[in-house]
């Protein structure tokens, strides 16, 4: 209860300011007819040299829409006094914000001054799924680009740590439901994670339990081997699933097999319609597949911009 009064508190200190408007799939035809194979170009040149890429992008884009909207406010760098949301401390290890610099220097070269980084930075995730194995889909376009980006507001994002409750409110005030909630963690099949974010599970769990019981005994035994319990390995952690660089259902599965990685993840099988949920999708990929693209269509529409950037970085 402590917990909930405390996340509505952050909500109320920082609301979302964001809404759905219309956006269109057809939106650039005829101002900048080449933009998406433009992106998608910058995408998979930079997967050639970082395998990493794809999970940057998509929880890029995911950390982009969980503040203000889906306006690139993830992109602007800190100016003057203003501390921006990639300074966050939720934001620290994000990267690849150069791939985003590179789509939009080719696509600004072809049509000057007509599409939104906010927009770019959609397409891209959606390539990063998509080249990696897992479903593509149209995307709506027509997003802004916000003029705000502050870290304090980072504070808005879900938290590895989160319970089903904490999660659910999260996700809610961005309109988005548990099946949504469920559906957009698969993203965890994608990507690496540092010790910080599941160390609460393998070390002074609580007063009586060093380690979470509800994870498998072996796997952590070899969270633990790589996350001491005073790790001074910089880059120490984990892979998000077993195939980290493929975009497929593994994550589901592991989850059900208790080597899901974050306390957020193992939290969806504690409530009776995510449970039912994440056993569905382990055992459908398709199913899975279908889920996500709906849902982050919906994510990706969550707009609230005002102008279009020419450079991701800095406000007109």
């Amino acid at each position: 209860m402590a917990a909930m009064i405390i996340l509505l508190f952050a909500i109320a200190m920082f609301p979302v300011y964001a809404h759905v408007s219309a956006l269109s799939l057809n939106y650039y035809d005829k101002t900048c007819p080449l933009l998406e194979p433009t992106v998608t170009s910058a995408v998979k040149k930079a997967m050639m040299n970082d395998i990493t890429v794809p999970a940057a992008l998509l929880r890029m884009h995911f950390h982009d829409c969980f503040i203000r909207g889906c306006d690139a406010s993830v992109l602007l760098d800190s100016k003057g006094n203003n501390t921006s949301e990639k300074a966050g401390p939720p934001n620290i290890s994000l990267h690849a914000f150069y791939v985003i610099d590179n789509a939009k220097k080719a696509v600004e070269a072809l049509c000057p001054g007509v599409v939104s980084c906010a927009d770019i930075l959609t397409l891209a995730a959606r390539d990063a799924v998509a080249l990696s194995g897992g479903p593509t889909w149209a995307v709506p376009k027509g997003r802004k680009d916000g003029r705000v980006s502050n870290a304090s507001e980072t504070r808005q994002l879900p938290a590895p740590v989160f319970n089903i409750s904490q999660l659910q409110q999260s996700f809610s005030q961005r309109g988005l439901s548990l099946t949504d909630l469920v559906a957009l963690s698969g993203g965890h099949t994608l990507g690496f994670s540092h010790c910080s974010s599941f160390q609460n599970r393998i070390h002074n769990f609580n007063a009586t339990l060093d380690i979470d019981p509800t994870l498998k005994p072996s796997f952590a035994a070899s969270l633990r081997n790589v996350c001491p319990a005073h790790n001074k390995v910089k880059n120490a952690g984990a892979n998000m699933d077993s195939s980290a660089t493929t975009f497929d259902n593994a994550y589901y599965k592991l989850l059900l097999k208790g080597k899901g990685l974050f306390s957020s993840d193992q939290a969806l099988l504690t409530n009776p319609k995510t449970k039912t949920l994440v056993s569905k999708y382990a055992s459908s990929k398709q199913a899975f597949e279908k889920a996500f693209v709906k849902s982050m269509i919906k994510m990706s529409s969550i707009t609230g911009g005002q102008e279009i950037r020419l450079n991701c970085r800095v406000v007109n």
